[in-house]
């Protein structure tokens, strides 16, 4: 090599070097574009209470369109998670306060994902350093876990349902009623009963419906009853009244017992007039000899008013009396 060409070849190695150089950073800036190290971004946070393998570096997606990276997740407290992503400047003018945040996964068995997922309501444009609210995590070990003890019960239930074949199979009875030919007729015949009594139940509804509304509107015996207050005053006074007769009634028996008792001790003792009717003798003789002389005197005086009739003095009158007497009669 000639000492000519050797500045040319320094010249080739120093271009060589910067277009490598150059090469690296243009790869480095992509790369950097790619995860928002460059160019204008702003903080958002949100707390989890599982993150599930959440980590640094992983996409922030809103509407399916990535827009962000995880920065960081930090552990708060034993049951909180705040994880820290920075997003793109421009979605600054798309998400609101009310957006929600949750994990998901990028594909069936790919890494975790954020997803920001807008609210319809209305609320003020997201800023720097915002919470956003998070939804609640769906636990795949708790669903594989609810699936595996779901599969026990199906399997459970399969074996006690094949049990209940078997047995249904081998039972010489029910396969005995099924094979009868008149268990249809007979199963008609009962719905027609059935049919039958439920329109004679509903007959007796509407009959009692029909005696309910005319109690309602006063009529007959118990629609008076309940409905007139009239009659229910009438009650009350009859019912009164038969208290005030038992009252008088108990009266009255309270003055008999004394009666009836002074009765008792005049009899015992010996005195009073009664005593004399049921002990005396005597006495029961002069009364009977009284009896005696006023039917005597009775009989004496009925003959002397016929002889008045027939007296000329008096006839006249007698006779009067008695016209009058059978004109009144024949009046009535």
């Amino acid at each position: 090599m000639t000492m000519a060409n050797k500045p040319f070849n320094n010249i080739k190695l120093g271009v060589f070097i910067l277009l490598g150089l150059l090469f690296l950073i243009l790869l480095l800036y992509m790369i950097g574009r790619n995860r928002n190290m460059f160019g204008s971004n702003f903080k958002l946070k949100a707390r989890f209470e599982n993150v599930q393998g959440l980590k640094a570096g992983n996409n922030v997606r809103f509407g399916g369109i990535e827009v962000g990276t995880v920065k960081k997740v930090n552990i708060l407290n034993d049951t909180t998670m705040e994880v820290i992503m920075i997003v793109d400047q421009k979605m600054r003018s798309v998400i609101h306060k009310n957006a929600v945040v949750s994990i998901g996964t990028d594909g069936l068995v790919g890494n975790k994902v954020i997803n920001i997922i807008a609210v319809k309501e209305p609320s003020a444009l997201i800023e720097d350093g915002d919470i956003l609210l998070s939804r609640k995590l769906v636990d795949t070990d708790e669903m594989l876990r609810t699936l595996y003890k779901t599969n026990n019960e199906i399997a459970l239930i399969a074996a006690n349902l094949k049990v209940t074949v078997d047995q249904i199979n081998h039972s010489t009875a029910l396969w005995d009623l099924l094979n009868d030919k008149n268990l249809p007729a007979d199963i008609r015949q009962s719905g027609a009963n059935i049919r039958q009594a439920t329109q004679h139940a509903n007959d007796m509804v509407i009959v009692l419906n029909s005696i309910v509304l005319d109690v309602k509107k006063g009529k007959g015996s118990l629609g008076v009853l309940l409905t007139d207050t009239a009659f229910a005053g009438n009650l009350n006074t009859a019912i009164l009244k038969i208290k005030a007769v038992g009252d008088e009634a108990d009266s009255l028996s309270q003055q008999i017992g004394k009666v009836v008792n002074g009765l008792q001790q005049d009899i015992n003792n010996g005195k009073g007039a009664v005593n004399a009717l049921l002990k005396d003798s005597g006495m029961v003789i002069r009364l009977n000899k009284s009896l005696d002389n006023i039917q005597k005197g009775t009989d004496g005086f009925n003959q002397s008013m016929e002889a008045l009739k027939h007296n000329i003095l008096l006839r006249g009158y007698f006779k009067k009396q008695e016209r009058k007497e059978k004109k009144e009669a024949a009046e009535k």
